[in-house]
């Protein structure tokens, strides 16, 4: 998604038909990969969800509502919902030059944010994405482990299962932008600083890449073919997040690189097209073990808050 608002049209109410057109005449607000990538992204996700993970995430039905989901986010970024769209627009990156500047990434939202604010910045200005994603990942744990607790006192689970495929479809919106290297930079829509290779400074390589080229060349069948086996990711779900996104973010100069090729105009070459479905397995592929973790470590009881009090 990119960060800036696309400048509107002045419409009078006599030429409103004339700002019609000037509204659709402007190209669409970026989300990381766009409608299409989003999509592809959930879809294969839940269609590759190990056996053990219950049916009701895994069937056909569950399938069309998580690939449905995988743009939600990107359509609370509406002008019609302002104050919604600016809470929410730095949940979908992080710049981590910053972020690493300012010292170790914090597991906690709020201490993350006190950090950025004593340094005199603004944690909008550097982005959000490792704790979104781990805040929705954990309500996703949370379903589960109630639609267990459901399940096994033989009461009805249908309400607390559209909750798990609504979270596991909101996570994979954040998983897929956290594939696309430009959503782990502040190089994510021209090069800044030194630029010796003369890589591109202007303000389309963002939308180029993730938006009309995926949707005119990326398709589901050698995306697919990239994805790894599910696993269980085992350990800590936000330090394997944030080593999920520091691999991304090794990916920006190759960004760059295949784009002063002319690798993201038209087809594209060889070279971008492979490039760029691996990077949409990458992000299929770590929402499809992020749902199936949550859904083993929702076997583990909650702890009691009031333990030794």
């Amino acid at each position: 998604m990119l960060r800036a608002s696309l400048p509107s049209c002045p419409v009078h109410a006599a030429l409103a038909a004339a700002g019609l057109l000037c509204v659709l005449a402007q190209p669409p607000a970026a989300g990381a990969w766009g409608n299409e990538g989003h999509r592809l992204i959930n879809r294969l996700a839940a269609s590759t969800l190990p056996a053990d993970v219950p049916a009701f995430l895994r069937s056909e039905a569950a399938v069309h509502e998580i690939e449905y989901l995988g743009p939600e986010p990107d359509r609370w970024r509406s002008p019609a919902e302002p104050e919604l769209n600016a809470a929410q627009a730095p949940e979908h990156f992080i710049d981590l030059e910053p972020a690493d500047a300012l010292g170790p990434l914090p597991r906690r939202r709020l201490d993350f944010e006190a950090k950025v604010f004593a340094a005199g910045q603004r944690p909008e200005k550097i982005g959000l994405q490792p704790w979104e994603a781990t805040e929705v990942w954990e309500r996703l744990k949370a379903a589960l482990r109630a639609y267990r607790g459901l399940q096994a006192a033989g009461k009805d689970t249908r309400g607390v299962e559209a909750a798990a495929l609504f979270y596991a479809g909101w996570l994979g919106h954040y998983v897929g932008d956290g594939s696309q290297p430009l959503h782990t930079t502040d190089k994510y829509n021209g090069w800044v600083g030194p630029n010796p290779n003369g890589y591109t400074t202007g303000h389309q390589i963002h939308w180029q890449f993730e938006g009309p080229f995926v949707a005119a060349n990326l398709h589901e069948r050698e995306v697919r073919a990239r994805m790894t086996a599910p696993k269980y990711l085992g350990g800590d779900v936000f330090d394997n997040y944030v080593a999920y996104l520091r691999h991304t973010a090794t990916y920006v100069e190759k960004v760059y690189q295949l784009e002063k090729a002319g690798g993201f105009v038209g087809a594209g070459t060889a070279a971008s097209r492979e490039f760029t479905a691996d990077r949409l397995a990458a992000g299929a592929s770590m929402l499809r073990d992020m749902i199936y973790t949550a859904w083993l470590e929702s076997a583990n009881p909650a702890p009691d808050p009031y333990a030794g009090k």
